[in-house]
């Protein structure tokens, strides 16, 4: 167990390195200098010349990607103090050693302080979703599985697949137009600010309802194919023929091979409900991670996109290596090997 969790996390740990130089270096490499790319296009050739030299922008690729990560913060200080001539870059709480990820012109703020808000922001509606998304999951996928072909299979068939198939944004117009317009019981936007009037959890229940709506159903499905292979088996049928109650049969034995395999779909989704909920974030105006990324691409806020490409990669090998402990605790056999 312990030589196994080294490997992985060495390898995590290269992973990160590997990711995030190549995630540095197609940055800088794109048309454009850096300063002009931070400092927009309306800015004057004297202002890019001044902020080219405070951040070394001229330095070798691999001095620039080691003071971004914060490896040779010794090389500059605080490269985004104010050099005058218009440009305000003042972090007013002095310079940061843990990653120089710079400032974001879109923000005005540096990369640091708006990424780690809105992941937080962005954690708080994925955990509530996630949190009702697995229990609903399995519920749905095992009722399914133990009456395939039935009535209940059915049914909860089209409910799974049909709520799959609405997008996030015409789930979210419809619960506006349901719970906002025609019974305002409920804010039409979640800003995570109680001073409109609404409290912080009533402005996230109609986020997290778009999310369980739109991604239960599909892990629901994987479940329910699992559950009906699993009920298939000699050991299953052996258990059975044993006298044990069905509710031995489903939770001593069935439910826990039949969520080997859609383990790992359960924790894709965690991938999918940090990054992938732009749409959600969008349509109710939530001030998550999603949201900031689009919209630092589309500014062209080069700092903040490089940090946050750097955070979802991170967020995907995590998960990947929990997927792995997982894998070792539902499966003894991968443990023996």
């Amino acid at each position: 167990m312990a030589p196994f969790l080294i490997r992985r996390l060495i390898m995590m740990v290269l992973t990160m390195l590997v990711a995030s130089f190549v995630v540095f270096a197609v940055s800088e490499f794109t048309p454009g200098s850096v300063a002009r790319k931070s400092l927009g296009p309306f800015a004057t050739q004297q202002q890019v010349d001044i902020l080219t030299e405070r951040l070394k922008a001229n330095d070798p690729l691999p001095i620039r990607y080691g003071r971004w990560l914060g490896i040779l913060t010794g090389v500059i200080a605080d490269p985004l103090q104010d050099p005058g001539n218009g440009l305000n870059f003042t972090d007013p709480r002095g310079p940061r050693y843990f990653g120089n990820f710079g400032y974001s012109t879109l923000y005005k703020l540096p990369v640091n302080d708006v990424i780690w808000d809105r992941l937080g922001h962005t954690a708080i509606l994925a955990g509530l979703a996630f949190a009702l998304i697995v229990p609903l999951s399995i519920i749905f996928g095992v009722l399914s599985g133990l009456k395939e072909g039935g009535a209940l299979d059915r049914i909860l068939s089209v409910v799974s697949i049909t709520f799959t198939s609405i997008p996030e944004f015409a789930s979210g117009v419809f619960l506006v137009t349901l719970f906002v317009i025609l019974w305002p019981i409920l804010p039409g936007t979640s800003p995570m600010d109680p001073g409109g009037g609404w409290s912080v959890s009533s402005q996230l229940v109609l986020p997290v309802a778009v999310l369980v709506i739109y991604d239960f159903g599909y892990v629901a499905r994987m479940i329910r194919v699992s559950m009906i292979e699993v009920m298939e088996k000699p050991y299953i049928r052996t258990a059975i023929l044993k006298g044990l109650s069905p509710r031995q049969v489903i939770l001593g034995h069935a439910l826990r091979n039949a969520m080997i395999a859609p383990f790992t779909v359960l924790l894709l989704q965690l991938n999918f409900l940090i990054s992938g909920v732009v749409v959600t974030e969008l349509v109710f105006a939530y001030p998550g991670f999603g949201r900031m990324l689009l919209e630092a691409s589309l500014f062209g806020d080069i700092s903040t996109v490089e940090a946050a490409t750097l955070v979802t990669v991170a967020v995907a090998i995590v998960t990947q290596f929990l997927g792995d402990l997982g894998y070792m605790a539902l499966n003894p056999r991968i443990r023996v090997k």
